[in-house]
């Protein structure tokens, strides 16, 4: 942490990572579409409450841990979150990378209030070589590396071969998963697990835009969506594939939602305040 002058909010505008508003939401889905499940549900509610007082400077925040515990218990009448659980939340997001929390001092020298620096998900990170996925190993189908790949399971021994084979294919995903969408996964990511994954995200994704009752449309992005990230995933490195995969998705929502408000008459300008507000209301 680097200790900072308090003063007014307008001083941390160089602070933040985001163009817009419209930008931190998006990367914020990001994030919690990978780490939301590793958080406690109080602790979601004090992540989600600091969100919104990053919404003036996107993704900045100088609120006082007392007026966020404050607006929390306002809300939920009475049944707000502790202190302590807001901090173990700061804690997991620096940890994750979401957060990083500057200290801030009064003239007189005297701690004053964090500054919260919300960062972006940084979808085209090279990984290093120790922290190589398996999405980002089971991409990669040339024969030289089909031919290794055999030559390996020659050497390997019985008992850890029975390990191996434990491992479900595709024929046991789940039901709930399309068969077209588990058709094109498989031929790529051929686990039942990573399907259900790459399916659940769609899931979640449809959910927020308010599209999971639209059955053959969310299909239909869902594997244009995925055709995306292959074709991605062999011009680059992408440490997280599920993660833009999601990232995809929301943006094919945004698009479908935006072309069916223009069809009903919305001029530009609504679009666009519609679209910076639209994450802050999936809250």
């Amino acid at each position: 942490m680097m200790n900072i002058k308090s003063g007014s909010m307008d001083q941390f505008q160089s602070f933040s990572q985001f163009e817009s508003l419209k930008e931190f939401n998006n990367h914020m889905e990001m994030w919690l579409a990978v780490h939301k499940y590793e958080f406690t549900k109080g602790e979601l509610v004090g992540l989600k409450r600091l969100v919104r007082f990053a919404a003036k400077i996107p993704g900045v925040s100088n609120a006082k841990i007392g007026t966020l515990l404050k607006a929390i218990h306002e809300e939920y009448e009475g049944n707000g979150i502790s202190r302590s659980t807001f901090k173990r939340m700061v804690q997991k997001a620096i940890a994750f990378g979401i957060l990083t929390v500057h200290e801030t001092e009064r003239k007189n020298g005297s701690q004053s209030s964090n500054l919260y620096v919300f960062n972006r998900f940084l979808q085209n990170e090279p990984p290093e070589e120790d922290k190589l996925n398996h999405h980002n190993k089971t991409i990669n189908l040339s024969k030289t590396n089909i031919k290794e790949n055999n030559k390996r399971t020659e050497t390997i021994p019985a008992e850890q071969k029975d390990s191996q084979s434990s491992v479900l294919d595709h024929t046991f995903t789940s039901d709930t998963v399309p068969s077209a969408f588990t058709n094109l996964v498989k031929c790529f990511f051929p686990e039942a697990k990573i399907i259900e994954e790459y399916w659940r995200m769609t899931s979640i994704a449809a959910y927020h835009h308010n599209y999971e009752q639209d059955k053959e449309e969310v299909l239909s992005i869902s594997i244009h969506a995925f055709k995306q990230l292959i074709s991605k995933l062999k011009s680059s490195s992408i440490r997280k594939p599920i993660a833009y995969f999601y990232g995809i998705l929301n943006k094919m929502f945004e698009e479908l939602y935006f072309e069916e408000l223009f069809d009903i008459g919305f001029c530009t300008s609504e679009m666009a305040d519609l679209c910076d507000n639209n994450f802050l209301t999936h809250f």
